[in-house]
């Protein structure tokens, strides 16, 4: 199986149709979240495909868009009812 580092994926977009779209593309990578902010387990390759994708869609100009890879190292704490991020045994892209 593939490694897969955790990333956070975030987004800010102008124009309504773009919005709904980047909020599509970041759910078909992600294993949690909330609103504009995703958790993504990513592969090197799938990580340059959602640049990729994002990069497509956004409009410079007006929206902005972030990929942040978390350190593996780093303790995850979790607050209230959350659960913990994992990257699951299989992983469907689509």
């Amino acid at each position: 199986m593939p490694h897969r580092d955790l990333h956070l994926a975030c987004y800010d977009v102008a124009e309504p149709s773009r919005l709904i779209a980047a909020l599509k593309l970041a759910r078909r990578y992600a294993t949690g979240g909330q609103k504009s902010v995703h958790e993504l387990f990513l592969t090197p390759a799938e990580r340059d495909a959602l640049v990729a994708d994002m990069a497509e869609l956004l409009v410079l100009a007006e929206d902005r868009f972030l990929l942040l890879r978390l350190d593996p190292r780093s303790k995850l704490f979790t607050l209230g009812k959350a659960v913990p991020p994992a990257d699951p045994d299989y992983f469907y892209v689509g």
